[in-house]
């Protein structure tokens, strides 16, 4: 209890603040398993590689919101459109190719938006002639056809270059019959169903693909401490592990939870929930988004902030945001940024869909020296409000006073390693690594030091300084450190550790090529 009473402490100073004092200051056991393979990005999410670190602040960048890049065809009965995938580059034809789920609308059921672009930005609807939707197949809807005549949305979707059958490098995940299906496509438009048993799953999960472990990743939502989430994998797409539990929300979220509603219900600026139950106010995880970055996995888990029980639909209202985590090992997550918003919600009046609701992307696009996150951004919050009553069939009925046009999915753009930032002011800051063996190489590091400097130095196994750089100043992104007093590119084999010295900057990563 103490813990939380100081970190909420922590949370409450200013509005939302997301930057907090490194907790490590003393030296530590240098870790043996610690290397930098050459080019892979060292980043400071934890506390893997560093022996000792001062007077240096760890602060959580927000992605900026770009607004939406596809949005319902109200031509087409469409009022919804989402995601749970991110797009995939096609390095044959070019393009990049991107899925969405149902708009939640009864014609698009169980069925896939297909869209392609070149940029990333405009998104074309290529005819696919799959699904028949007003007497023509002259769209971009697609489906996995199932063994019982019926079919499931491929809304989640990876490229699998690796793969040696052309006719299986697309992998996709469907929602049927409280599992999760698989199949494979040589396209990423035409699905064959694969004849293995599906993965336990209720309504909402995720799925990436580590290449460098060659390793499928499905984190499903399961019934415990509320709604969780389980992690099952596979190294072929066809035999996955069990599902094992790794992340859910605990005593602090609740803690958190019950300030951060009473915080939105305070501001008009914010799109509100209809019902208020203080006594139910409740958190738990609405989805998990985990992929590879780098060296370590990122989680971005779907907080649902609870309001109060809505009497019109067998659910909670409430709304959801997402956050930030980060993993070694898939199975013990690293909460960052004080649990802020990662993706916060925008505010009422200029026009955004993610005012009310956000969901994940299954992964980060690498665009250059730019993540680019492809995520749901939903008008209203949680998505029962959207409904008033019930027909006899059970099918709920929209509410005629909310807008048809209901959510889109929206781009939002962070520096690349930009999650999390050393930061120093005008008195210096320092991080020293755990000793490494050295892959040879130029050394670059990403910074952002306009009005600073960052100094670097290689320590020999005594402490030596062996190697000087030059002092780097500016908005660097991907900077070759250039060297006053010795080369890292000559101690190629050596074991060493780097001591970063900063002043006036925000240090993001370093790494050897």
């Amino acid at each position: 209890m103490r813990m939380i009473k100081q970190l909420l402490t922590v949370v409450l100073v200013g509005a939302f603040t997301i930057t907090m004092t490194w907790p490590r200051s003393k030296a530590s056991a240098a870790d043996p398993a610690f290397h930098v393979p050459a080019d892979q990005r060292q980043l400071f999410l934890d506390d893997m590689g560093i022996a000792k670190i001062g007077n240096l602040k760890r602060t959580m960048h927000q992605p900026s919101k770009k607004g939406a890049v596809i949005r319902p065809d109200l031509d087409m009965g469409e009022t919804s459109k989402q995601t749970r995938t991110a797009p995939v580059w096609n390095p044959e034809r070019k393009i990049f190719q991107f899925w969405d789920i149902k708009g939640n609308t009864a014609p698009h059921s169980n069925v896939s938006g297909y869209y392609e672009s070149k940029d990333g930005l405009h998104w074309s609807k290529p005819i696919v002639g799959q699904i028949e939707f007003r007497g023509s197949k002259q769209n971009n809807y697609m489906a996995i056809a199932l063994k019982d005549g019926g079919r499931c949305a491929p809304g989640w979707v990876v490229y699998d270059v690796t793969d040696p059958d052309p006719n299986r490098r697309y992998k996709g995940m469907g929602f049927h019959d409280w599992g999760k299906v698989t199949a494979t496509s040589p396209d990423g438009v035409n699905w064959t169903l694969q004849d293995v048993p599906s993965i336990p799953s209720e309504d909402e999960s995720n799925f990436s693909f580590d290449e460098k472990a060659h390793l499928f990743i499905a984190t499903v939502k399961v019934g415990a401490y509320g709604r969780s989430h389980a992690l099952s994998t596979s190294k072929d797409f066809v035999n996955w592990t069990k599902p094992e539990l790794i992340f859910h929300a605990d005593e602090l979220d609740q803690e958190l939870g019950r300030i951060y509603i009473e915080r939105r219900r305070a501001n008009p600026a914010l799109q509100q929930a209809r019902f208020h139950t203080p006594a139910k106010y409740h958190v738990d995880v609405y989805n998990f988004a985990v992929f590879r970055y780098e060296g370590l996995y990122i989680g971005l888990p779907m907080m649902f902030y609870q309001t109060g029980p809505n009497p019109t639909y067998p659910n909670q209202d409430g709304y959801e945001e997402i956050q930030l985590a980060c993993s070694r090992d898939l199975h013990n997550w690293k909460r960052l940024g004080n649990r802020a918003a990662f993706i916060p919600a925008s505010p009422l009046g200029a026009g955004a869909y993610d005012v009310g609701q956000i969901t994940p992307p299954s992964n980060a696009v690498v665009r250059g020296d730019e993540l680019w996150f492809y995520y749901s951004g939903f008008k209203y919050t949680h998505e029962s409000l959207d409904y008033v009553g019930e027909y006899p069939n059970g099918e709920f009925v929209p509410d005629p006073s909310r807008d048809p046009d209901r959510s889109a999915i929206c781009l939002a753009v962070l520096r690349r390693d930009g999650f999390i930032s050393l930061d120093a002011c005008e008195q210096e800051g320092m991080v020293l690594t755990d000793p490494f063996k050295l892959p040879g190489g130029k050394l670059f590091v990403n910074v952002d030091a306009v009005k600073g400097e960052l100094r670097v130095e290689v320590l020999d196994c005594k402490g030596k300084v062996i190697a000087q750089s030059n002092p780097l100043s500016g908005d660097l992104l991907r900077e070759p450190v250039e060297w006053a007093k010795g080369d890292i590119a000559d101690l190629k084999g050596r074991t060493a550790s780097l001591r970063f010295t900063l002043r006036n900057g925000q240090f993001y990563s370093y790494w050897l090529e």
